[in-house]
């Protein structure tokens, strides 16, 4: 298997589970993982932001633990990876408002490399104007944004653990979807996974 060079985009108060499950599944299998965040280096750390469903109308939200930067923000040429992925949480909401995150994204869905992206992931997707005419899922709250910049909405089912593949796009509404869209993810990456 070739080893790929993968790029995650995270800021403070991702979603905890969505990016430690994937950033070490990835690299369980081989791959090389560089996690960055605008105005950070490497060795630095993200707050993370636990999300759960404990009955009320939304998720509720606990601090997590302190994710570990793999590489400077300041350092990213985005032709030198083959996949991206976009974790959730609440720091997609201000990431997609970062002109260099935006131009990273857009290099990434006009070379039809790999992208996954899940729970609120996609409002960078849709900030970025890369979904115009794909199909995506995503946390329902995220909905108006992706049918607004032109994606059809897909639910991926009330128990969120289904993933959405559109070329080369996994989407996934949380991170009860992890094992479905991590495998999507590996095999349009051209990874080996078990069926």
């Amino acid at each position: 298997m070739a080893v790929k060079k993968i790029l995650m985009l995270v800021g403070d108060f991702v979603e905890d589970y969505e990016v430690m499950v994937p950033y070490q599944m990835l690299l369980m299998v081989g791959h090389q993982v560089d996690a960055v965040c605008p105005e950070k280096k490497a060795g630095e750390t993200v707050a993370t932001a636990i999300h759960d469903f404990e009955g009320e109308q939304t998720y509720s939200e606990k601090r997590g633990h302190n994710f570990r930067l793999s590489a400077d923000f300041d350092a990213v040429r985005p032709q030198d990876y083959d996949g991206l992925v976009l974790p959730g949480g609440r720091a997609p909401e201000y990431l997609r408002l970062n002109p260099r995150v935006i131009e990273i994204v857009q290099h990434f869905a006009q070379a039809n490399k790999p992208i996954a992206a899940i729970c609120h992931g996609p409002q960078i997707l849709a900030a970025a104007g890369v979904v115009e005419g794909r199909t995506c899922c995503a946390y329902p709250a995220v909905r108006p944004e992706l049918e607004q910049a032109g994606s059809a909405w897909v639910d991926a089912n009330e128990t969120f653990d289904n993933a959405h593949v559109d070329g080369n796009l996994v989407t996934a509404p949380a991170w009860p979807a992890h094992p479905a869209w991590i495998r999507e993810f590996l095999k349009i990456l051209g990874t080996p996974v078990g069926e």
